[in-house]
């Protein structure tokens, strides 16, 4: 441990007597909080410190107290550690500050207000009762940070749009230690800039949603053959494109591959459906519900209820394994997304021997009608626009058991997707734009929304954070200033 950042942990003791602070001399609970991220390439890193606040005081606290050690000592921000992206919830020999202890939901008139440290599935149990609906993750596991910083969707987007548009107010802590409101009459700004800028701008302790009435949904997953593939993309392109298409639906269709499937032989195809009503057989998912021949032993679509629907979402993935995600963003064109997945196909081929193999080519598409709430709710810096037409969300995701195949398995995942892009440009079929959430190192999501909206982050920053302390001391990410 460096001179600075064991200096920078006595003064936190001394600011914070009762601070919950953990080194790795405390390994057994170091190493369970350490352990416990979603991608093993965060628990890969060793912070020096642990610091879990109970209190938006605390983080205040906090962050007034690392500021003469900007430039020497450096800090993550973590809320669930759900995002697989290298470093941007955890530091090495620097000071993770963890944000799982700051909990509360309360439902106001229209709205939650959920603490920092709280899951998904907590705030959904809340609301249920009450015949209530949110804009949140689609997994109970979930936390609500980056989702509500950098886009998200959910179950309910087609009609309500994305997460961070939902958020009608950030309550953060920027980097003097003051605590802020930012919402659509106080600090717009900033407001408006945390709706995409991710860590760049403060730690935010709370979220406050707006809430809609909602009740069951028909929900769901379907498993069929890579042959009906491109049945499925023109059942898709035909719905995102459609003038009538309908707004309760919610869409993800993958080719998937998975050792443990037919001997790691061959890829599946699995159709994950949502239709926020409890209609059963809704006509608007039939093309994709209805598709033959299918694995009807493993179809899992119902009626159910937020919960039930996100706790199924949660078992489909794993934790504590390595874990990366990539992503691009395409038109919404039958032969792109096809050729797409023919690609994804081919680059597979040179790692279905790495142990533990789970993999999938997974679009997530974004209707019109989502795009249009942005203006709607206010506006982010995300750089979406409509009238450009529905945009699909290309995403490679990979999980392994063994940090020996790390190289080659990120090697597949890069060229897969370079290749993807070449297609997709050569076609004029890509978008410019890269989900953060979804981001590997090597891709500059923010870079992606935009000039116009680069400068209006930097213009945020620099106000609310004129010594850039979030952008030097806070390296996880994508920063503003490069």
């Amino acid at each position: 441990m460096s001179t600075k950042v064991a200096q920078a942990i006595s003064a936190l003791r001394q600011t914070l007597p009762h601070a919950h602070l953990v080194t790795p001399e405390a390994a057994e609970e170091y190493q369970s909080l350490n352990n416990s991220y979603l991608s093993g390439f965060e628990s890969d890193l060793s912070p020096s410190c642990i610091f879990l606040p109970r209190s938006k005081e605390e983080v205040a606290a906090f962050v007034r107290t690392i500021q003469p050690f900007v430039g020497d000592v450096q800090f993550a921000i973590r809320a669930a550690g759900r995002q697989p992206l290298p470093g941007c919830a955890n530091v090495q020999d620097g000071l993770t500050v963890d944000l799982r202890s700051l909990k509360g939901i309360d439902i106001q008139d229209g709205h939650v207000q959920i603490a920092a440290g709280e899951l998904w599935g907590s705030v959904y149990e809340h609301l249920e009762p009450h015949g209530l609906g949110v804009t949140g993750g689609k997994s109970t596991t979930c936390g609500i940070g980056g989702l509500a910083t950098q886009g998200g969707l959910s179950f309910y987007s087609t009609r309500e749009g994305f997460i961070c548009d939902n958020v009608v107010n950030f309550e953060v802590v920027v980097a003097s230690g003051e605590i802020l409101n930012a919402n659509g009459q106080e600090n717009s700004d900033l407001w408006v800039a945390l709706r995409g800028g991710g860590n760049n701008l403060g730690i935010v302790t709370r979220f406050d949603l707006r809430t809609f009435k909602q009740g069951p949904m028909y929900a769901g997953m379907v498993w069929y053959y890579k042959p009906s593939f491109p049945d499925q993309m023109a059942a898709l392109v035909k719905e995102l494109t459609s003038p009538d298409a309908s707004v309760e639906t919610h869409l993800m269709l993958s080719i998937a591959y998975a050792q443990v499937f037919n001997n790691g032989n061959g890829v599946v195809c699995l159709n994950q459906l949502y239709y926020t009503q409890p209609v059963q057989d809704p006509p608007a998912l039939a093309p994709f519900t209805h598709v033959q021949p299918q694995r009807a032993e493993m179809n899992t679509m119902k009626i159910q209820t937020l919960v039930q629907a996100a706790t199924e979402q949660s078992s489909a993935g794993q934790s504590m394994i390595r874990c990366l995600y990539m992503n691009v963003s395409v038109k919404a064109d039958i032969e792109t997304l096809t050729t797409g997945g023919d690609i994804w196909c081919e680059e597979l081929e040179s790692v279905k021997d790495a142990a533990g193999l789970m993999c999938s080519y997974t679009l997530q598409p974004y209707p019109v009608s989502l795009l249009k709430k942005t203006s709607a709710n206010g506006g982010n810096v995300l750089g979406l626009d409509p009238s450009n037409g529905p945009v699909v969300i290309v995403l490679l995701l990979t999980y392994w058991a063994e940090k020996r195949d790390d190289e080659r398995v990120i090697g597949f995942m890069q060229t897969a997707l370079k290749r993807i892009e070449q297609n997709a440009d050569a076609k004029g079929q890509l978008v410019p734009y890269i989900y953060w959430n979804y981001a590997f190192s090597h891709q500059d999501a923010l870079r992606s929304y935009g000039e116009e909206n680069v400068h209006k982050l930097q213009e945020a920053s620099k106000k609310y954070d004129p010594n850039g302390m979030f952008q030097t001391a806070c390296p996880g990410g994508f920063k503003l200033f490069k």
